[in-house]
Order: C-alpha cells, then structure tokens, then sequence
C-alpha cells in the first residue's frame, strides 16, 4: 500500500511516524521551511516531498498516480480541499481522506468534492462529550459504510427494561442485528430465544441514529 499525506505539520507528522513503524510506503508533501526542516531531521530523506500539495506536478513527483490513500491534513481547509478534488478526480486515488479545520466548511467535504472521509475534530470532540453524558454504556468499535453503519457494544444495566426477556420479544430497530453477547468471559450467540441478562455486553451492527433507540433498550 502507498500513502500519501499532504501537509507535514503535527498531525501529518504523527500519522507519518505510525505508518513509516507499520513499514507502509509513505510520502509527506510540504513546502513550510520550519516543518521541513523537523521532517528531515526525523525521517528518511526520500519520504519528503518538497512543494505545494494542491500543485499537480507536485503531486505527481511525489507518485500520487500509483497512490492507494491520500491524506489532506495542512491546516488551510481551501488546501486540503483542492488537493482532495485533484486527487480523486485528476489521479484517480481510491481512498481520500480529509482534515476539516473550521467546522463551518464541513459541509464542503463531499464526495462530490473527492473526499471519501471527512475528519472535523471539533464535531469528535462534541461527540464524545454527548456519548459520555447520554449513552456511557455504549462504545463504538468500527465504524462502516462512510460512517452511516457502526459495530458497537452496549452493557446492559441492571435496571434495564430488556433484563429477563428473549431477543425476539424486543423491539429491536430493524436495521440493527444483534452479532454476539460476551457473558462471564464467555460469548454467547443470539438468537430469537436468547434471555437478555444483567451486564451483558451485547455486540451489534446498526445503522447510527439509532444508537440513542438501543441505548434506551439495553442501558
């Protein structure tokens, strides 16, 4: 696989440490003198890419026709959108993931726009803040199908509505399928007369508004 990350500053930076240790082949475009002084003195010269990431002719140098994942972190949301377009639509890379820097351009980061993946870290840490205060027995795993789908795990309480009732009597949300409970360190397979008991940790797929409708059930 081959990586390309556009931008170099801390977060570029970081990401490149975890792939270059993951032996992925990877590249850093960047043009700010200061970071690339840091990038020469921490990685091997040939990861380096000096110039414009939005440039196509620096795109190109760095190999982004051969490229399997492009990585737009620069801190200019304008950057890492056009180099997000060129990418998809001039290089034809398969998966293209963008930084969203100012939460107000989110709604720029399309797939229309080339970006498969959008990461706006204001919206995460909004997240994690409800998650924590509304649904602390539910944890994501995975997330699928561009975000729409999770692989999630809930505990089930000891005061929760579904504690003695089989599976098929519950008014499971039908785009949710139940895929394991784990109970006394041993994993139980669901099925319709499977009886829900007191901390069960209950393994699903399901569609993600409706987290907050299975939260309820089980917690």
């Amino acid at each position: 696989m081959k990586v390309i990350i556009i931008g170099g500053g801390q977060v570029g930076s970081y990401i490149t440490d975890i792939l270059v240790k993951h032996e992925i082949d990877v590249k850093v475009i960047e043009s700010r003198e200061k970071v690339l002084q840091k990038i020469r003195g921490k990685f091997s010269p040939d990861i380096l890419v000096e110039g414009d990431g939005s440039d196509p002719v620096i795109m190109s140098q760095a190999g982004m026709q051969d490229c399997d994942v492009v990585v737009c972190v620069t801190g200019k949301d304008e950057v890492n959108l056009v180099s997000a377009t060129i990418a998809k639509y001039e290089f034809g890379v398969d998966r293209v993931i963008a930084r969203v820097n100012h939460p107000s351009n989110e709604w720029l980061f399309t797939l229309e726009m080339g970006v498969d993946v959008k990461v706006n870290q204001a919206e995460l840490l909004a997240r994690l803040v409800v998650d924590e205060i509304d649904m602390r027995n539910v944890m994501t795993l995975m997330k699928l199908n561009r975000g729409e789908y999770s692989i999630s795990q809930i505990t089930v309480e000891a005061n929760s509505m579904a504690i003695g009732k089989e599976i098929k009597d519950l008014a499971i949300p039908d785009k949710a399928v139940l895929i394991a409970i784990t109970r006394n360190h041993e994993v139980v397979i669901p099925k319709g007369n499977t009886t829900i008991e007191s901390n069960d940790h209950i393994m699903f797929l399901c569609y993600d508004d409706q987290l907050e409708e299975l939260n309820a059930l089980f917690a």
